[in-house]
């Protein structure tokens, strides 16, 4: 936007282009291997991986072409991608290099059928692929289903491939796995009442469509206490669990639709890093 700050314009960048969101899957990664330290050169790339994974398919994503043929309406977020498509497709491409270069010298490609299925779900989520009552569906208009989604594929990724990395069994990291579930739920609900009106026009069943706002609400709060339960039963510190579990609960009740994108964009995501950053202060 014409006239804006240097700041302003580094923080929508940041925040638009979804580098933001890949610092907080890379986090979730992070604080995974740091279950299990010391955190070693094979970790940190694994971290590198995660980072450019999630800037590759957020940006692809952003970068369907029938979105910027959708009208961005008050969204300073969709304005910003649709002025800046050719450095979303710019990233994606920089991102797939990166990830590449990590899945092929570390041997991920190794895990490829277990990996494949992430790889699906991710790329299918918004592209439609199957028409169904005479048009074109994606993934994410399933009634109820894209935030079970999101929480499988970020599970999958930030417990997942650590575990793997770490040649550690399923059981030992089932307890973080559920906790890491349930709180992505609770992010995802929060988006579900940002995009509430959208969803509606467009026929997509979400909780808040279903529940009602605040419905929605009690149900990503039910998520949360789920998450801090878990969390402190498998015997997270307190602190990392309590800390930013009370902040998670200020934004999930501070949420509603019209909220400004920063809301979303820096502070929904932030609870991500900063719920991550929880366990390696305390």
């Amino acid at each position: 936007m014409p006239g804006r700050s240097l700041p302003a314009r580094v923080l929508d960048a940041v925040l638009y282009s979804s580098a933001w969101l890949a610092a907080a899957a890379a986090a979730q990664t992070a604080a995974t291997l740091h279950q299990w330290p010391p955190l070693n050169a094979g970790g940190y790339r694994l971290v590198g991986l995660v980072f450019a994974a999630t800037l590759l398919v957020y940006n692809l994503d952003a970068a369907l072409p029938f979105k910027h043929r959708e009208p961005a309406g008050t969204s300073a977020r969709k304005a910003w991608q649709q002025r800046h498509r050719l450095l979303l497709v710019g990233l994606a491409g920089g991102a797939a290099l990166v990830a590449g270069f990590f899945f092929f010298v570390d041997g991920w490609w190794h895990y490829w059928r277990l990996l494949l299925p992430l790889v699906v779900l991710a790329l299918v989520y918004s592209w439609p692929l199957w028409p169904w009552r005479g048009r074109p569906r994606a993934l994410r208009e399933v009634p109820l289903l894209k935030g079970f989604v999101i929480a499988t594929v970020w599970t999958a990724v930030t417990v997942g491939l650590p575990l793997l990395f770490l040649h550690q069994p399923v059981a030992a990291g089932a307890g973080l796995a559920a906790q890491r579930f349930c709180l992505i739920m609770v992010i995802t609900i929060v988006f579900d009442i940002r995009d509430y009106g959208r969803d509606r026009r467009a026929g997509t069943r979400t909780f808040p469509g279903v529940l009602g706002v605040a419905g929605a609400r009690r149900l990503a709060l039910a998520f949360l206490v789920a998450s801090m339960g878990l969390g402190l039963v498998r015997g997270a510190p307190p602190l990392a669990v309590l800390l930013p579990g009370a902040l998670t609960a200020g934004v999930v009740s501070a949420t509603e639709e019209t909220r400004g994108d920063y809301f979303y964009a820096l502070l929904t995501d932030g609870l991500l890093l900063v719920q991550a950053a929880a366990y390696f202060v305390f």
